[in-house]
């Protein structure tokens, strides 16, 4: 397993495979650079590299889709896998079994170099120096609230006794040179944080991180339990620590390779309003709500600093492909922590983190005994229901079989097609529903609170009216097969 030292080491490993598009004219960072970015996702190009930004001033580029899927038809999932050390054509299921295994293994805790190693010192601002005005901010979508620098950058704080560093992503909206904004919303991990300063009367004090390796923005993406240092679970990732330094004004620690860090304080009220940006459901929000305030006291960045863009909205990109893979793995351990037999859990990228499928192996019901598939089902959903997150479970749960490859969008059609019952086989929960998830009512999403389903998609047992696969890998004897493959090029 190999690991990216930092951005510029990834989007070599991008070049290589050819996955990597570099925009050869000026593009604007006013709405341009997002709406190349946003097309790419949905023509499934590469990602887009602008080294030429027409509001820059120091040399700056952007970096778009860092995590979206790849244009490569042979390993879609290249750029996750990348991400997190693995080969560029790792599989889905393959993927998700990394991040479960890692949730098990001891945390590898950073190093802390000198200052003179780290890349992001080589520009310190500080004091009237350290304005966002000096660089080149992107627009996202036409109908945002603002500019949004923050679209894949990770914040970094720690609680006010140091027991805990966490290092989460959210959106952060400029307000001006030396003022932002940005989501701070418990029970998400920055929201907690923040909670515990303004109770003490402070100010929290962060940093934001842009660039650096792919693992840092990956890992600030997925969930992961309270209490768990984001920096060593990257070392587990990796299997050695991860490089950081310290910061200019605050007592925190970030990645010694990123791009740009940002430094400065988070005030204790909601000083501010927020919004609207276009959310992960694929539609563009009108929501805006009072968010605290980032204040701006220290930048540094490496010469000729690298700006990663994602431009939310329409699935998939890095909302769905980062966050839906973590999601699939946190439910995964939970399940199989529950002593439950499950093949793998997928977050299917193109519902937009409405849908989770769960799949079983052929031999379940050996492995529970007296269970029938009401009963699997049940527990299934009871577990997703309590598994520590509010939002844990997608508005539609499906529990298949593990003959088919949930990742696998034309297994997934086919068999959700064929084994659904049009109107039984359903469970329900109550739970926590998000403002922007159109599939409630109105009624339910100011409330927050809806249903969620868990549909028994399972098959008869053998002997009992399963059938067959009309296949070639089934349908056919192994010798026929054979031959066939052997003479397929003719």
């Amino acid at each position: 397993m190999t690991h990216l030292a930092d951005l510029r080491a990834y989007l070599d490993a991008l070049r290589a495979i050819g996955d990597l598009k570099t925009v050869g004219r000026p593009v604007r960072a006013d709405l341009e650079a997002a709406a190349i970015t946003r097309r790419s996702y949905e023509q499934r190009t590469a990602a887009p590299y602008f080294p030429e930004v027409v509001e820059d001033g120091i040399g700056m580029r952007f970096f778009g889709a860092p995590a979206g899927l790849s244009s490569r038809a042979d390993m879609p999932l290249a750029r996750l896998a990348l991400s997190v050390g693995l080969p560029p054509g790792t599989g889905g299921g393959e993927l998700v079994e990394h991040l479960v295994r890692t949730r098990d293994a001891k945390p590898v805790p950073p190093v802390t170099v000198a200052r003179e190693r780290a890349a992001c010192k080589e520009n310190v601002l500080l004091g009237a120096d350290a304005t966002l005005d000096r660089f080149a901010i992107p627009r996202i979508h036409e109908q945002d609230g603002g500019d949004y620098l923050n679209t894949w950058g990770v914040i970094v704080a720690k609680t006010p006794d140091g027991s805990w560093t966490n290092w989460s992503i959210t959106r952060i909206m400029k307000l001006d040179g030396k003022r932002m904004t940005g989501l701070v919303i418990p029970p998400q991990h920055i929201g907690l944080m923040w909670e515990a300063w303004a109770e003490r009367g402070e100010p929290m004090p962060y940093a934001l991180v842009q660039g650096g390796p792919p693992s840092v923005p990956f890992v600030g993406g997925i969930p992961l339990p309270r209490d768990i240092d984001e920096a060593g679970y990257i070392g587990a990732l990796h299997g050695e620590p991860l490089e950081v330094v310290r910061c200019e004004t605050v007592d925190l620690e970030v990645p010694a390779h990123a791009e740009v860090v940002i430094e400065g304080h988070l005030s204790i009220g909601r000083d501010s309003l927020e919004g609207p940006f276009g959310e992960y459901a694929g539609y563009a929000s009108t929501h805006t709500s009072h968010q605290p305030v980032f204040t701006v006291e220290a930048i540094t960045h490496r010469d000729a600093p690298i700006w990663p863009v994602v431009a939310e909205g329409r699935p998939p990109d890095e909302y769905h492909t980062v966050t839906g893979t973590g999601r699939a793995a946190k439910e995964l351990y939970a399940l199989r922590a529950a002593g439950l037999p499950i093949t793998t859990v997928w977050v299917p990228y193109a519902a937009a983190m409405h849908w989770a499928v769960v799949t079983v192996p052929d031999d379940w019901r050996e492995r529970l005994p007296g269970a029938d598939t009401t009963e699997l089902v049940r527990r299934i959903g009871e577990v997703m229901h309590n598994s520590g997150n509010p939002s844990a479970m997608m508005p539609v749960t499906y529990v298949l079989d593990d003959d088919i490859d949930p990742s696998n969008e034309a297994d997934l059609l086919w068999a959700l097609g064929t084994r659904l019952h049009p109107r039984d086989r359903r469970q329900f929960w109550e739970g926590r529903v998000l403002p922007f998830m159109t599939s409630y009512s109105k009624e339910e999403r100011a409330a927050q609170k809806g249903p969620s389903v868990v549909v028994d998609g399972l098959l008869p047992a053998w002997g009992d009216g399963r059938l067959n696969h009309a296949s070639f890998a089934q349908a056919y004897p192994e010798d026929v097969r054979r031959r066939v493959l052997e003479h397929w090029d003719d």
